[in-house]
């Protein structure tokens, strides 16, 4: 059964150009930080700064970029069957009228998120650094060969998200507000739960927290990824030669003794010789890329 939370994750990227929540989500996530995907959770390890990896005086942070606040509220298969005013009443202040709302989700992982007022603090000099970075992470100051860099981080000033357990999970929420937008009234600071059914996750964030971030990935350059698996398809097409003359049994020919996946998980990186990835090669070998929709799956 799939994860709950991956709908969200994925659409969040997707919608936001690139964005992901921190997770657990509400953790924070501050620009400089280095962490790995282990076991579908992210373990951050060091920020660049604070371990002294990159000197704080050759670094520029941007703070406070806003970004467009339309892109941070959305939904996915979400629909609103009831949607009205009706009428209370308190012992102290007698009747009164409220907003009501009903949302119904229709799968398992359906979401509403809600966010007002986002904005980033980024590495505005990344290009400047990102060399350097590479042969300290990987030579000089740690020897990562899978590593990831927070570049940005973004805050929303409060941000809402429901999401769903189950199929046709329900979500019953009342306003003093009048607005009767879908996720105006779900994110509202006066809202309240009536009752819910089947719902997974359901929080309010009210105070601005770096829990949405962008990162760069440590990749190997595809040049020696290509040479490499080049010399390893060479080498297999070589091994039945080599096993008939070496072992003294009766080796048949077999084309399936030649077969490597397209699509290898091996790193070419084991297969280099004593010091041939050193701080002085170190460039030849690796590169940064922006984190991607799969690394999100990695998550889930």
């Amino acid at each position: 059964m799939e994860n709950a939370y991956s709908n969200f994750y994925k659409n969040f990227y997707n919608r936001t150009g690139g964005y992901i929540p921190a997770k657990p989500l509400n953790s924070t996530m501050y620009p400089g930080d280095f962490f790995q995907i282990k076991n579908e959770e992210i373990i951050v390890l060091g920020n660049i700064f604070r371990d002294n990896i990159i000197d704080p005086t050759e670094v520029t942070i941007n703070y406070n970029n806003r970004l467009n606040p339309n892109s941070w509220s959305f939904s996915d298969r979400l629909s609103k069957p009831y949607s009205g005013r009706t009428n209370g009443h308190d012992v102290t202040d007698g009747n009164f009228e409220f907003s009501k709302q009903v949302l119904a989700f229709a799968k398992r992982g359906s979401f509403v998120f809600n966010s007002t007022a986002p904005e980033t603090t980024k590495i505005a000099n990344w290009m400047e650094i990102q060399q350097q970075l590479i042969i300290k992470l990987t030579q000089t100051c740690y020897s990562f060969r899978e590593l990831y860099v927070v570049t940005e981080s973004a805050s929303t000033a409060t941000w809402s998200l429901a999401i769903a357990a189950e199929e046709n999970a329900e979500l019953e929420i009342a306003s003093e507000v009048e607005n009767f937008g879908l996720t105006d009234i779900f994110g509202h600071q006066s809202t309240k739960t009536i009752q819910s059914r089947d719902i997974e996750f359901h929080f309010r964030e009210m105070q601005r927290k770096n829990s949405f971030f962008k990162a760069k990935k440590l990749v190997i350059n595809d040049e020696k990824i290509d040479y490499y698996m080049s010399d390893l398809i060479k080498r297999r097409f070589e091994y039945q030669e080599w096993a008939q003359s070496f072992y003294d049994i009766d080796i048949k020919d077999d084309i399936h003794n030649n077969y490597i996946p397209a699509k290898t998980e091996i790193n070419p990186l084991d297969m280099l010789s004593g010091n041939e990835l050193n701080p002085n090669t170190a460039l030849l070998y690796f590169r940064w890329a922006d984190a991607s929709l799969d690394d999100v799956e990695k998550l889930f």
